[in-house]
């Protein structure tokens, strides 16, 4: 699956500029002035994995397919956008078809950038896109409130699900707190909330936007937002846009590995982002690897194994038998496939088997 990213903020914060960035493209116009981005924007890019080039190489694998990160750039968000200001709520739409929020702050002082509210404060503009979203979701809930109801006196199993959370979500955000907080009961009233598909009940990747000295350490501004996205058990990534503009100009790996190490810098924004958004939605990565392609799968930590395969084909999950799994760390070791069978590594798991980050797997199923 990999995930999908919405990429928000309020105007000239660097969100185009980094989304040109880490797509390595520039179809999104990056210009000091609210609302360039009248379009949302998708970019596909690559998860970088050094496990999948070990794996290809071992096993001389033909090909060599990463799983996919998308990213939406949306249009800059005001105070007001709910209601109209702005560009309006046109691209709230866009955000809710993602996995995750990445909220773009800007943290950097440039006099020769406008800010909307004429001053840098993050935390500040982080509460009023976070009050936007409230506000958006508020309104969402109570329109379908009067359709919901005719279904639940007629019995709707589905419908009263969903008006049991709707009843705990709205004190909540009319209180000024996200949808993401509600207490759910159990997995399945968790998967009713899901599908709802409400702005502010998707975890928040908070990406600091600093200046180029600021790239390594971060400043006083990303220090404060690193505070408050622990307080809200919320992602936090520190990222130079401009930076990432001159490495997505840079030809080779190795170019881009010696300005990184100018910088002090182990590994690209990309990099950091994918890996934090990985560890907020609980993501890992297995493999399929043979003489024709090494692949990497993306699934929710604590999958199983009949689940793992259906992100392959539906077929594969409906008519599983086994998986036959091989560590990563013992398919590096012992040489590939035939060097763990060899070694006993190699392990027959059955349904209930939950997939472990790195395993290399190759599934049997009934057609």
């Amino acid at each position: 699956m990999g995930f999908k990213c919405g990429i928000v903020g309020l105007p000239n914060v660097g969100k185009s500029t980094l989304f040109n960035a880490l797509t390595n493209t520039a179809s999104a116009a990056a210009a000091n002035y609210p609302f360039c981005t009248i379009e949302p924007n998708v970019g596909q890019v690559p998860v970088p994995d050094e496990r999948l080039f070990k794996l290809a190489k071992i096993a001389g694998s033909k090909e060599i397919i990463p799983t996919q990160l998308s990213f939406v750039d949306i249009a800059g968000l005001v105070r007001g956008a709910s209601k109209g200001e702005g560009l309006g709520n046109q691209f709230l739409a866009n955000i809710r078809e993602t996995d995750a929020i990445c909220h773009v702050l800007r943290c950097f002082e440039d006099d020769d950038i406008t800010h909307v509210d004429g001053r840098v404060d993050p935390v500040s503009d982080a509460e009023t896109i976070e009050v936007e979203l409230m506000l958006a979701d508020l309104e969402s809930l109570e329109g379908r409130i009067h359709g919901l109801g005719r279904r639940v006196r007629g019995g709707d199993k589905e419908a009263i699900a969903i008006m049991a959370l709707i009843d705990k979500i709205i004190p909540l955000l009319k209180d000024g707190k996200p949808a993401r907080i509600v207490d759910v009961k159990d997995e399945e009233e968790a998967k009713v909330l899901q599908g709802m598909q409400l702005l502010t009940g998707k975890p928040i990747l908070y990406i600091c936007n600093v200046d180029e000295d600021s790239a390594a350490e971060g400043n006083a501004f990303s220090t404060a937002v690193a505070e408050m996205a622990a307080k809200q058990g919320a992602g936090c990534v520190i990222i130079s846009a401009a930076v990432e503009s001159e490495i997505a100009q840079l030809d080779n790996d190795a170019e881009k590995a010696e300005f990184l190490e100018t910088l002090g810098l182990g590994q690209t924004g990309l990099a950091r982002v994918i890996r934090a958004g990985y560890d907020l939605l609980e993501l890992i990565t297995y493999f399929t690897v043979g003489p024709k392609e090494a692949r990497a799968w993306t699934i929710t930590k604590g999958t199983k194994a009949p689940q793992a395969a259906g992100v392959i084909h539906t077929d594969f999950e409906k008519g599983f038998i086994r998986a036959e799994t091989i560590a990563y760390n013992e398919y590096v070791t012992l040489g590939g496939e035939q060097g763990a069978k060899d070694a006993g590594k190699m392990r027959l798991e059955g349904k209930e088997y939950l997939v472990v980050d790195g395993d290399v797997l190759h599934f049997r199923f009934a057609n």
